[in-house]
């Protein structure tokens, strides 16, 4: 555990709120960088956070590896933090807090009931989905993967099994079909901090009393792996439509890769279009830079060549000749 005596948010009455320890990076998707909203919030507030506790994997170590959001706020704030590579670990320590309640936002790893059992209302989740629906790693990306016409966030009590917990709030979200993982995160964790704020006090007094899911109706979402070779290539076999949906759900990590005669891209934005050719054959018209696929083409409106800067379509084949 490094740090120091926590300091809190500097608020005269913070020794009168309840004791918090916070579980998580809020990094709730793949690739997407956050401001940290949720625990910024519960500081705001006058919470007592005695601790951070993150997985041990998540802290890089490489030269290239961007610090966690979470590690520079426990520092402004002069938060302990610990990196355990099991919570076992760290359980007596934890103990010592005597913190009312856990508050777990993109942990990664499954909680122990044994460290569940530590806080005596638990271990407060929020989860950006509406369970029972996408339980597991990868909710915002499996929405925008489905062209799921809403989503939403859960206030779940942590159970020992992945994301089947009692909830307590859950909030729908209309979905336009125009999101961007990076938007989509960045809307539910704001929407998620404010239902914690509202919802926690009563978590805390016991006059908040959730909801059993439904387990029949879950639908879990399998973790994409970081180690798959083929990873974010592109398949033209596949409709037009199901590519852009990958497009915006694999933003930032792993994104949706392919060669343009002989250069490497990755696809940043792009769009659907009604048309006919042999997928993965060039389409170009009015300046503008598309692909053939099964059904339709994806119409490339922004793309980053390897090497290069983002840039648009129309930009690219302005110095692009096509030999098709």
């Amino acid at each position: 555990m490094t740090g120091a005596t926590n300091n809190s948010s500097g608020n005269s009455s913070a020794s009168d709120m309840p004791t918090i320890v916070f579980f998580g990076n809020e990094r709730i998707a793949t690739g997407v960088t956050t401001t940290v909203p949720t625990l910024k919030a519960l500081l705001a507030a006058g919470y007592n956070i005695a601790a951070i506790v993150i997985a041990q994997g998540d802290i890089g170590h490489s030269r290239k590896a961007r610090k966690l959001e979470v590690l520079e706020l426990a520092e402004q704030h002069n938060i302990p933090v610990a990196t355990p590579t099991k919570l076992a670990e760290i359980a007596e320590q934890l103990a010592s807090y005597q913190a009312e309640v856990g508050v777990l936002v993109a942990f990664g790893k499954l909680v122990p009931q044994s460290i569940i059992d530590l806080f005596p209302a638990g271990i407060i989740n929020i989860h950006p989905s509406l369970l029972p629906q996408h339980r597991g790693s990868m909710p915002l990306e499996s929405a925008l993967l489905h062209g799921d016409k809403t989503t939403g966030v859960s206030l779940m009590g942590l159970v020992s099994k992945m994301d089947a917990g009692p909830v307590y709030a859950q909030q729908t979200v209309v979905l336009n079909g125009n999101e961007t993982k990076q938007a989509l995160a960045d809307k539910l964790l704001q929407l998620g901090g404010g239902m914690l704020l509202q919802t926690l006090p009563k978590i805390i007094s016991g006059g908040c009393q959730p909801s059993q899911q439904d387990d029949s109706r879950a639908t879990y979402d399998a973790r994409i792996a970081k180690h798959a070779g083929t990873l974010g290539q592109c398949d033209w076999d596949q409709p037009a439509a199901t590519i852009e949906r990958m497009v915006r759900a694999y933003a930032g990590w792993p994104r949706v890769r392919t060669r343009i005669g002989a250069t490497d891209v990755i696809i940043t934005a792009s769009h659907a279009e009604i048309g006919s050719g042999v997928p993965g054959s060039i389409w170009l018209q009015n300046h503008n830079l598309g692909i053939y696929t099964a059904d339709g083409v994806l119409v490339i409106d922004k793309l980053l060549p390897l090497g290069k800067k983002e840039m648009t379509g129309s930009a690219f084949i302005a110095g692009y000749k096509p030999s098709t």
